[in-house]
């Protein structure tokens, strides 16, 4: 989580929403990201999807099923569903989003999931006060 907070004040240095992601493999840091939306004009240029993008570019593949992504903030409803759709192993947030968070703080987009590429259907339990202090949840099957 370290390394996201200080990818957010990167982020803030340059104009853009103090809001960061990386991607993690293992031990193995896969990539860092920070929301580019001013920089880019592009209002799907999130924190967490430009993660997700570059972590698929970078180990040639769509489906991150060992990938684990913090983040500094709990993600909006288009991160949640794009975490869904690459088949990432959990995510990890360091703040509720009260505004948007669609990870079970505003909207629970997480909770009955088929997967499209094999029609599996997969459950993920809601966010508990167990899980961490952070906001955790396992996206894996």
């Amino acid at each position: 989580m370290g390394e996201a907070l200080a990818e957010a004040q990167l982020a803030a240095s340059r104009g853009e929403r103090p809001i960061a992601a990386v991607a993690v493999m293992g031990d193995a840091m896969v990539v860092r990201a920070h929301d580019r939306v001013e920089q880019a004009d592009d209002p799907t240029a999130h924190a967490v999807v430009v993660a997700l993008r570059e972590a698929a570019r970078r180990l040639g593949r769509e489906r991150l099923v060992d990938v684990t992504i913090f983040t500094t903030i709990e993600p909006c409803a288009m991160c949640v569903g794009a975490l869904l759709e690459s088949d990432v192993e959990a995510l990890v947030y360091a703040l509720p989003n009260t505004r948007d968070g669609a990870a079970g703080t505003v909207v629970q987009l997480s909770v009955d999931f088929v997967n499209g590429s094999s029609g599996t259907r997969r459950r993920y339990p809601s966010l508990t006060s167990e899980s961490s202090a952070l906001g955790y949840l396992p996206l894996s099957a």
